[in-house]
């Protein structure tokens, strides 16, 4: 196994911002890891902006990290909280409080089924779950380390600043960020990323280019874990 990570661990994956492309590093991450030899599975605890299939709430995100686990399995193992309104976590529930055990529990479960567990969280780092916790008490719970991924847009120096300050006040361990090329006509790509690079501490793990598809292999080729 990769010499970063152990057995019955993984990565829990947030973002600067909502549709910086977590969803496509979280796939590449899974694929990565099952082309070293390893079974993965992708959980999304929260999904918000789902639709209806038959008579369940889906979200398209999750339906992938579902069809990319190597092992079959139920889609509310993979999302729990399938929520219909496209806002954040606390406000799409509503009345239906997101319960942190609930979460731990399915996560749990996954542990026993696959080597590695990769979750996706939602939207930004300080999305609310509820009333009284954020998304940081996900990550505190599930005990994983974090990765963050920095949509390479204009303001992604400062976005991505104040998201890792913010995960070092908040005391979870930070293994490292993901640059996710969204901007094809963007000036100084090469030059953002390296900004970043020079005034975080925390390493940079893959720079994946800007395409218009999603191609797992093309993105896993780019990750340096």
């Amino acid at each position: 196994m990769t010499k970063n990570v152990k057995m019955k661990q993984g990565f829990f994956i947030t973002g600067t911002d909502t549709g910086v492309g977590k969803t496509w590093a979280t796939l590449a991450l899974m694929h990565y890891f099952k082309q070293q030899g390893h079974s993965v599975v992708g959980m999304k605890p929260v999904a918000a902006g789902c639709e209806w299939a038959g008579k369940q709430l889906k979200n398209e995100d999750a339906v992938l990290l579902q069809e990319y686990s190597s092992v079959p399995l139920d889609y509310k193992e993979i999302n729990p909280y399938a929520l219909e309104m496209p806002v954040a976590p606390h406000l799409a529930a509503r009345e239906n409080v997101i319960d942190l055990d609930v979460i731990v529990t399915a996560f749990q479960k996954l542990q026993e089924k696959a080597e590695v567990v990769i979750v996706e969280g939602a939207g930004g780092w300080l999305v609310p779950l509820n009333e009284e916790q954020d998304l940081s008490a996900v990550v505190k719970a599930l005990g994983l380390p974090v990765i963050l991924v920095v949509a390479i847009k204009l303001g992604c120096i400062n976005h991505a600043r104040l998201t890792l300050q913010q995960l070092a006040a908040d005391e979870v361990q930070c293994a490292g960020w993901f640059a996710m090329c969204l901007d094809a006509d963007m000036a100084c790509i090469e030059e953002n990323i390296e900004s970043i690079a020079n005034r975080v501490s925390v390493p940079l793990l893959g720079v994946f280019p800007y395409t218009e598809k999603l191609d797992v292999d093309s993105l896993a080729s780019q990750i340096v874990l």
